[in-house]
């Protein structure tokens, strides 16, 4: 079989369902097909982000969890923001792509079907998938590219579970909790309770290789023996890893094929949102160029802090317990979210251990490659 669309998006997932479902919204809608072979179900995993409660209503049918306070620990202390218009959630991808596909409509709709070879000719070109050809004027692209094996990346194993006893504090999300091995890398416990008796509880290490997985298990089990939190069910397990550094990208790649990912924290879900929209906008005035997901200036930035970690990693945790102290909750999820203002920045800077971050200024300017510890 042999059709032709105007667009052609490769991959379901937040990205390529993302953009369908703003296609729909438009006056004229452009002919789209979205090829992804897996269902919501299959592709399910938790993802988070901070909202304003107007944007969060939006994603209200796959909210996991809301909280409106969260915190970051060390063998210091810690520190807790409460968010007065942000909030930290947590949603089932799952629910969301499955939201999406109910959102879609002709001449917009969505195949199950496998990509199995592409011929790209300008912005378009030739898809041969499982079931048919098609031929597309244009073509967005959201696979995921191929990552160098020594790249930087924050990799993480998750359970979600339910507790025998109660959780002490389970209104406050806890994002980071370094009370925990640090011989590998920048590692941390990232805990969400969705109820007193309910949680997900990851391991997250940032460094440039992986563990097996029993590492990462066996650092929940460590936390969770710590602080007297006996299991009594096991409801699933989830294993991601997130590349934190520059990745070539084509001009057709769309989401975190596109450097949507924000290399300093492995958030891109908001980041993804906006893109889609204004790709969207632009699609409706003849424009199919992808927008650039971050600003330049901001994946320099995030350069320099990754070097930091990596070639000072005594002052790693350090270093975002600094930036959580010098923020309240608000300005925290903005520079998060990578929409810090120059206010926000200036209390960052001076906050930060001056000669690293000056060190890697300078490699960086002068293209000298540090040591690095992981």
């Amino acid at each position: 079989m042999s059709e032709s669309v105007d667009i052609a998006i490769i991959g379901g997932g937040s990205s390529g369902l993302s953009l369908a479902t703003q296609l729909c919204k438009l006056e004229s809608v452009p002919s789209t097909l979205v090829i992804e072979p897996k269902s919501p179900r299959e592709r399910d995993c938790s993802w988070a982000l901070w909202a304003q409660q107007s944007t969060a209503k939006n994603y209200a049918s796959a909210v996991k969890g809301c909280w409106p306070s969260w915190q970051l620990i060390d063998h210091n202390g810690s520190v807790t923001h409460t968010g007065s218009r942000y909030q930290y959630l947590s949603l089932s991808a799952a629910k969301y792509l499955s939201g999406c596909e109910s959102q879609l409509k002709p001449p917009v709709s969505l195949r199950r079907d496998e990509v199995k070879g592409l011929k790209t000719l300008d912005k378009g070109g030739l898809i041969t998938t499982g079931q048919s050809t098609i031929q597309a004027k244009y073509i967005y692209d959201s696979r995921p590219v191929n990552q160098p094996s020594y790249g930087l990346k924050q990799h993480f194993l998750g359970w979600e579970i339910k507790t025998k006893q109660p959780l002490d504090n389970p209104d406050v999300a806890t994002l980071m909790d370094f009370r925990t091995d640090q011989s590998q890398g920048l590692h941390f416990i990232y805990v969400l309770p969705f109820s007193s008796r309910h949680l997900l509880v990851e391991s997250t290490l940032v460094s440039r290789q992986l563990q097996h997985k029993d590492w990462y298990r066996k650092a929940i089990q460590a936390w969770l023996h710590d602080r007297g939190i006996e299991v009594i069910q096991h409801i699933g397990e989830e294993y991601g890893v997130i590349p934190l550094e520059a990745q070539p990208t084509a001009a057709r790649a769309i989401g975190a094929a596109s450097g949507a990912i924000r290399r300093s924290s492995g958030y891109g879900f908001t980041t993804i949102q906006k893109q889609s929209k204004a790709l969207a906008t632009a699609i409706s005035q003849g424009n199919h160029n992808v927008p650039k997901p971050i600003a330049n200036y901001l994946n320099r930035m995030d350069s320099i802090f990754n070097a930091v970690l990596l070639n000072y990693p005594s002052l790693s945790s350090q270093i975002f317990m600094r930036t959580a102290q010098a923020l309240n909750g608000d300005q925290f999820a903005r520079f998060m979210l990578g929409q810090a203002d120059a206010r926000i920045w200036a209390r960052v800077i001076a906050a930060m251990p001056k000669v690293p971050f000056l060190k890697q200024m300078i490699c960086k300017h002068t293209g000298q490659v540090p040591l690095e510890q992981y």
